[in-house]
């Protein structure tokens, strides 16, 4: 009886025992099937981010610039379209949307584009010569209550005023002229001015178009051609 009491005690020991390693074996496969599972996952990010890397790689170099301006015409047309289709006037509702401080920005950039197109005509080029010069005159308002002061009624001229050679330019637009022209002069100095015609130049030309070629040659192999033109010159040639 003896025998058997301590053989059931035993085996009731050895069942909690076997018990806790059954549960850490299955806890020990449980995290070594999370920890594959989470490689696996990981690998095929990877390769997913290769092939997408691969693929930018293989792009131009401005597809991201044109990507957004795809996108941005797609949504603009889109805009367009549900305007249309509540009956509203797109660029009306598009400036309703601009707030105070794109519009400034828009503003500023505006100033700062150069306006003048270049030469198209001397009735243009004259007008901003006009428009620039305008631009740098500050009105004295000063001088011009002085000026009404001491005039009395004949400040506001009639038909019946004299008023040629009774003005008195100030020192200060008169410098403000001088240096003007001066800016004017020192910027045609600056301007390249057609050669002026030799009369006593050797003709070898047929026509405008020959002359310029005949000088480009000579610039080019007159160093080489010098001793041959000199003998045809001469009658020596052989």
């Amino acid at each position: 009886m003896a025998t058997c009491t301590e053989d059931c005690a035993s085996a009731a020991d050895e069942e909690p025992t076997e018990s806790l390693a059954s549960q850490k074996r299955e806890a020990r496969l449980r995290k070594f099937r999370e920890l594959h599972f989470k490689r696996n996952e990981a690998r095929k990010l990877n390769h997913q981010e290769v092939v997408e890397e691969d693929k930018r790689l293989k792009l131009p170099a401005n597809w991201e610039a044109k990507k957004a301006r795809l996108e941005w015409e797609l949504a603009e047309d889109q805009k367009k379209k549900e305007c249309a289709a509540r009956g509203e006037e797109y660029d009306r509702v598009k400036l309703l949307e601009i707030s105070a401080d794109d519009a400034e920005r828009w503003e500023r950039k505006k100033k700062k584009k150069n306006p003048d197109p270049g030469f198209s005509g001397y009735a243009e080029a004259q007008l901003r010569q006009y428009q620039r010069l305008t631009k740098q005159i500050k009105p004295d308002m000063e001088g011009y209550e002085r000026q009404k002061e001491e005039c009395g009624e004949d400040f506001h001229p009639t038909s019946n005023s004299l008023i040629h050679g009774t003005h008195v330019p100030s020192k200060e637009g008169i410098d403000r002229m001088v240096e003007d022209v001066e800016k004017q002069i020192e910027k045609r100095a600056k301007y390249s001015r057609r050669r002026a015609y030799n009369d006593d130049a050797d003709i070898d030309y047929i026509n405008e178009r020959n002359a310029k070629f005949n000088k480009k040659a000579e610039r080019f192999y007159g160093k080489y051609t010098a001793e041959i033109k000199q003998n045809l010159e001469r009658g020596t040639a052989v």
